[in-house]
């Protein structure tokens, strides 16, 4: 058989195998560039902007049950949105968290008061409200799983605004941790459980305030 034939032959009988091959790496770029994708970073602007250049307060409020069950929630809520406001608004002078609570202690009847009076006695410019009415470690009725949840309105309060005895914006918030269901007890200890969905309520609500870098999928990690 003469040589050029040959060469045709082992071309032919090799062409599917080069197609396969093909189609592999084909399958195999299209799977690298969707794990990419999901895992994707983006830079994602401020809510609302009105904390630059202020002074800031943030108020914890809540549910009775929450403070008698996780009496320490509402005090790591306040320390650590105060701190990232302090950290990352532009110009934000923040008002110490303990002073706040020092003064929600020492009057009783803080929760009744008018919005506009409580910016004026803590003496802010703006009131970062975060009134949580859910916060939970498991889910309801089962002690043997971890389903951490926290769930909150969070209002902006402004002195010099329109109507200061009415929230200028309001936003739910709403956190969970762990991402996956059916985690047994035994897998996790409760304040691992605890500082997760706190830290994940914290994110969320202070990158309300500031421009931030966050997961453009959120639920894939």
């Amino acid at each position: 058989m003469p040589t050029f034939q040959r060469l045709l032959l082992l071309l032919a009988a090799g062409l599917p195998a080069l197609l396969l091959q093909g189609c592999f790496v084909a399958q195999l770029a299209g799977a690298v560039g969707q794990n990419i994708e999901r895992y994707k970073k983006i830079e994602v602007l401020a809510e609302y902007d009105g904390l630059e250049n202020k002074t800031v307060a943030v108020v914890v409020q809540c549910e009775p049950s929450i403070l008698y069950e996780h009496p320490s929630v509402s005090g790591t809520v306040a320390m650590n949105i105060s701190r990232r406001i302090s950290q990352n608004v532009t110009g934000a002078k923040v008002l110490d968290y303990r002073h706040v609570m020092q003064w929600q202690y020492q009057t009783p009847s803080w929760s009744m008061l008018p919005y506009g009076e409580i910016a004026s006695e803590l003496g802010v410019e703006r009131v970062v409200f975060v009134e949580i009415y859910e916060f939970r470690l498991n889910p309801p009725g089962n002690r043997y799983l971890w389903d951490g949840a926290c769930s909150a309105t969070v209002g902006i309060i402004e002195s010099d605004g329109w109507d200061n005895d009415a929230f200028a914006k309001t936003w739910d918030i709403s956190a969970k941790f762990p991402d996956i269901q059916g985690v047994g007890r035994e897998s996790a200890s409760e304040s691992s459980v605890q500082m997760g969905v706190l830290a994940k309520f914290v994110d969320e609500t202070a990158w309300l305030f500031y421009r931030h870098i966050e997961d453009k999928y959120p639920d894939a990690v």
